[in-house]
């Protein structure tokens, strides 16, 4: 990994390079994803078998998959991961429940009453990548939010296998998490499908999860038809340390971002030269014996980095800039700097709580912003999957009383029917 010593340039060309990155479009893809999502919603499950053809070069003997399959898949895994799902589901479910909102109604003198009242969304479609990996975590983090805020359907789309239904354990996270339907469809049609409703698929109100190029592009363009989670770009983490940290496991860590494809990005911010270069050291040692390696190797040259700085603050400084996805404090007392880590999708504090604890256990969500976007952007929770309304009354005197200045406001921006809205109930007696 390069060793950058913040001057003010080095690290510059970096971050820009950074937000280079997730400023690309690739318009060749956005024009096929936009001639497949019109195709969709003009043709739908005819065009959602075409492109399944066209893409994954068979069509599913059934569209949805039967809801004792899911069950059946549940009661056939191995003890032993039947075992990490249903305690990660658990610890996800624990942690967000305690997000639940409290609706308020506020009743002032007059007899006036405010209010907010919360709704879980009637239907959410979950997009779960099923090619060269699965991921059972996502069905987690996904499903078990939504059915908290009180989701009324959830429908999950995930690519169909030759050999099979789909993923066993994706099939089994289903059953665990509660999702309602589920249907054997991949990529931009899944999307579209969902945005649109077909002749088997429904019309959902918000489309979540993870996919590749086309299933992110085809939900950025169809944002408005449809609310989305949030635009996915490629996985980031950042490791804050001082003198003290591991070495060894911070370069692990670093590793554990940087395999997931050559866009990823591995940060190191310290102010310690000698925790820097046992880290470099530590990086190319353990990159030698992975199975991803010429991924690993691709990434970390491209977006990865350590930075040396002058000292802790502007580490810190630096930290909150990035805003990285995953922000890993392998800090002195990692708990004492909450207050000054502003900008990041989720903390990991301390030595011994690595991103991977995070991605599929400890119960936070992992669905994360990403691409600077920490510092105005939130992680996936259960209010991800709400929407609110407020509620008014008034009584007729009140509304009497208020009248005038209702008025004034509404002729100031040259709204006059507004102002008679008002005008017309004061003339009511006579």
């Amino acid at each position: 990994m390069k060793i950058i010593k913040t001057d003010g340039r080095e690290e510059l060309a970096f971050i820009k390079k950074l937000k280079d990155r997730n400023r690309d479009t690739d318009s060749k893809v956005k024009a096929e994803v936009a001639a497949v999502i019109e195709a969709v919603r003009l043709e739908g499950d005819r065009a959602c078998d075409r492109y399944t053809m066209k893409f994954d070069g068979f069509l599913p003997k059934l569209r949805e998959v039967p809801a004792q399959v899911l069950q059946e898949a549940l009661a056939a895994l191995p003890a032993d991961l039947a075992a990490a799902l249903t305690q990660a589901a658990a610890n996800i479910r624990d942690f967000h429940r305690r997000q639940l909102p409290g609706d308020f109604e506020e009743r002032k003198p007059g007899g006036i009453v405010l209010g907010r009242k919360s709704r879980g969304l009637h239907r959410v479609g979950l997009y779960v990548p099923g090619g060269r990996a699965a991921y059972p975590s996502t069905v987690l983090m996904n499903a078990i939010p939504a059915k908290l805020a009180g989701v009324g359907e959830i429908i999950m789309v995930t690519p169909p296998q030759k050999k099979g239904w789909a993923d066993p354990a994706v099939l089994a996270a289903a059953a665990l998490a509660g999702v309602d339907r589920v249907f054997l469809i991949g990529g931009a049609q899944a999307a579209a499908a969902l945005a649109y409703g077909t002749e088997s698929i429904p019309k959902v109100d918000k489309i979540v999860g993870p996919g590749n190029i086309y299933v992110a592009t085809a939900k950025k363009l169809l944002y408005g038809e449809v609310d989305i989670d949030m635009i996915a770009g490629p996985s980031e983490i950042l490791i804050l340390a001082d003198e003290k940290a591991n070495p060894a496991f911070a370069a692990a860590d670093l590793l554990s971002q940087a395999e997931h494809d050559t866009m990823a990005s591995a940060m190191l911010v310290t102010h310690s030269a000698e925790l820097a270069a046992r880290v470099a050291e530590e990086v190319a040692r353990q990159a030698a014996a992975l199975e991803r390696q010429v991924i690993v190797s691709q990434a970390l040259e491209d977006y990865g980095a350590i930075f040396v700085t002058r000292d802790l603050e502007e580490s810190i400084s630096l930290a909150n800039e990035l805003a990285p996805e995953h922000l890993e404090v392998m800090l002195e007392n990692p708990l004492s700097y909450l207050e000054r880590l502003h900008n990041a999708g989720s903390l990991f504090l301390g030595n011994y709580t690595p991103e991977p604890l995070g991605d599929y256990f400890a119960g936070p969500n992992h669905v994360l912003p990403t691409g600077f976007t920490a510092r105005f952007f939130s992680p996936l929770s259960v209010e991800s999957f709400l929407k609110y309304y407020s509620y008014t009354y008034y009584p007729r005197e009140e509304l009497l009383a208020a009248a005038p200045l209702i008025r004034r406001l509404a002729v100031q921006e040259g709204l006059t029917a507004h102002a008679g809205a008002i005008a017309i109930r004061q003339e009511e007696d006579r």
